[in-house]
């Protein structure tokens, strides 16, 4: 017990503990989805979040003192997310022709999730600079916060928000495709994945890669997508209101 003391005391001091702690709480997380048969409800991100919480709350760790070991498995994120696309890549040629209605559906998708929040929000009455952190939900992480802070939102809010609506899509995704009734071969897996790549950036991507190679891929792409488009429509729409 003693030797847990001292190894608990010297961890919790150093950049090893965000390290150690994410990395030990991601490999267990990722087990228990296995044995799960990769049901989207045991989803490794979503638990590995909440166990992570709860260990920072109960053992009073500030989140600094957390993320100054965790910042060696953060900045991986960019070359995971240029990683994603080498699939599309492979896929070139079958894109190349196709440019016109994933554009559409591209537009469409990311209307939908900005509009959707927003408006809810509005309904709620919430405050114009947290309608305007809740834009750009749907795209990654970082850029959600650069979209934020241009739009005159909160680019912490941004971020929190862009990655419970990653979560919630990546664990959703599937019963609600089902109940739709876009089953899971052929074109349908590219119907998917570019829908979660749309409305869930990096996280709902990660999900659909390890569920099947054509929706990772067309999630990848509408990931992408959104990145761009959301970067260059955002701020010129937010000057209308």
């Amino acid at each position: 017990m003693t030797t847990f003391v001292e190894l608990w005391t010297y961890l919790s001091t150093t950049p090893l503990f965000g390290l150690t702690a994410t990395l030990s709480v991601y490999v267990l997380a990722h087990a228990f989805y296995t044995a799960q048969n990769q049901a989207t409800w045991a989803n490794p991100v979503l638990w590995s979040v909440v166990a992570l919480a709860c260990l920072l709350a109960l053992t009073g760790t500030a989140y600094p003192t957390y993320f100054s070991g965790a910042q060696f498995i953060h900045v991986l994120l960019g070359p995971a997310v240029v990683a994603l696309g080498w699939p599309l890549w492979q896929r070139r040629h079958e894109l190349s022709g196709r440019w016109q209605p994933l554009l559409f559906a591209s537009l469409a998708g990311g209307a939908a999730a900005a509009g959707s929040a927003v408006a809810l929000g509005w309904a709620l009455g919430l405050p114009d600079d947290v309608l305007r952190s809740l834009a750009p939900k749907s795209v990654t992480a970082p850029v959600a916060m650069g979209i934020a802070d241009t739009i005159g939102g909160i680019p912490a809010l941004a971020a929190v928000v862009a990655v419970v609506t990653g979560l919630v899509g990546a664990v959703s995704a599937g019963p609600v495709f089902n109940w739709l009734g876009i089953g899971t071969s052929g074109a349908d897996w590219q119907t998917r994945g570019f829908a979660i790549g749309t409305t869930s950036h990096g996280i709902g991507a990660a999900h659909a890669l390890q569920t099947h190679p054509d929706a990772g891929a067309y999630a990848g792409l509408a990931l992408g997508m959104q990145a761009v488009l959301a970067s260059v429509l955002m701020p010129l729409l937010a000057r209308c209101f």
